[in-house]
């Protein structure tokens, strides 16, 4: 079993609460005819309120309005952990939503949420309910950890297709994750939660090509990382479809959001893979990949009622 070190702790930290490696890491298809061409990320509240809108009526299929609404906000600067619970908690001063800057949990969050909804007040709504577990804003509720908190808690958006993807020769690994340890080392904030062990699966990235056909807009990546023995979940994103039919991996990653093949992908976690070993840093390395599943039918839960004091 892998002990929650403080190397393992704080590169999950840092995944979760953000989005990146840990140390710190850091041409679209045109979207249907809008009456703002603007990129989401210039855009006002005003204006997203209005382009949410406008997509529900151009694009009725949600798989397409992902990959419409996520594609429109390429070229979005990337930045580290820029959203947290202000001023609803006072343990930072961060904010709950962006639209100016993403990382790669918030622009999929961001999309998500926009794509299921009608209007600005709907997304805001929205974007709790993905975020939080059961949509109870707090830190302590918030998915900080991808394979036991995003993926879980957002079972009625998506489905961990992985094992039936991989068939028999699914790899998997052992992930302890201690929340009370990491709410207190990172958040200052006190609160009884078990440690919780889990068994993840996951696709050698070997294996991407045999697979990458079976996967559909608006499918969830996890991008699963190794280093010292342990593994965890080091990024996210969206599978998009270009005009051929190629499926590509849209994601927030610094510096900005980008469409690329998983090849491209590919290409750039070797580079960074080499100048670690040129530099002698100890380095994550890519594993693999977790796919999950936009549901067919999804219902979203109402929201638990928010704690009072």
């Amino acid at each position: 079993m892998i002990k929650t070190s403080n190397l393992a702790l704080a590169s999950l930290a840092a995944l979760l609460v953000g989005c990146a490696s840990v140390p710190p890491r850091q041409a679209a298809v045109p979207a249907p005819a809008s009456a703002h061409p603007k990129q989401l990320y210039q855009m006002s509240p005003q204006e997203a309120d209005a382009y949410i809108a406008q997509m529900q009526q151009a694009e009725p299929d949600l798989r397409k309005r992902i990959a419409a609404i996520g594609r429109r906000n390429i070229g979005q600067p990337y930045k580290l952990n820029l959203l947290g619970e202000y001023p609803f908690e006072l343990h930072d001063t961060l904010p709950t939503f962006s639209l100016e800057q993403s990382d790669c949990v918030v622009f999929a969050e961001h999309t998500y949420a926009m794509a299921l909804s009608r209007n600005w007040k709907e997304f805001y709504w929205m974007l709790q309910r993905i975020r939080y577990k059961d949509g109870v804003i707090g830190v302590a509720t918030r998915n900080h950890y991808t394979e036991q908190d995003w993926n879980i808690n957002n079972g009625w958006l998506v489905t961990d297709m992985t094992r039936e993807l991989a068939g028999g020769t699914a790899a998997s690994y052992p992930l302890r994750v201690d929340r009370q340890r990491f709410l207190k080392t990172y958040h200052k904030t006190d609160a009884a939660l078990p440690v919780q062990d889990s068994t993840e699966y996951y696709l050698p990235k070997e294996r991407i090509g045999e697979v990458l056909g079976q996967l559909q807009d608006g499918d969830f990546v996890n991008i699963v990382s190794t280093r010292d023995g342990a593994f965890w979940v080091s990024h996210v994103g969206l599978v998009v479809t270009a005009p051929d039919g190629k499926r590509m991996f849209l994601n927030s990653a610094e510096p900005q959001v980008r469409e690329e093949s998983f090849d491209q992908f590919f290409a750039r976690t070797a580079e960074r893979e080499a100048r670690n070993a040129a530099e002698g840093k100890n380095g994550q390395k890519l594993a693999g990949f977790k796919f999950l599943r936009l549901n067919d039918h999804i219902v979203v839960p109402p929201a638990l009622p928010q704690p009072r004091p």
